[in-house]
């Protein structure tokens, strides 16, 4: 194994902290396991791409609604059954 040094913020060392303790893991073990994941994932995307690929798809759904920029959480809300 190589040896590293990360810096983590406080919430993330808490909450790796908690995770070890309930998976009775060690930390290092946890952020091997997260770093195997993003590598078989390829999780690692690219801002620009992702950018480009949001902006492909803006206006080829239609609603039927024409007041969404003003009543989207209204409309959010009965999706989710709120």
């Amino acid at each position: 194994m190589v040896r590293t040094q990360i810096q983590l913020t406080e919430r993330q060392a808490a909450a790796l902290k908690k995770l070890s303790i309930s998976r009775h893991q060690s930390i290092s073990e946890l952020i091997r396991q997260a770093v195997d994941t993003m590598i078989k994932t390829g999780a690692v995307v690219d801002v620009e791409d992702k950018r480009k690929r949001a902006l492909a798809i803006v206006g080829r759904f239609r609603s039927g609604k024409r007041d969404i920029s003003k009543e989207h959480d209204k409309y959010l809300g009965e999706s989710f059954g709120k």
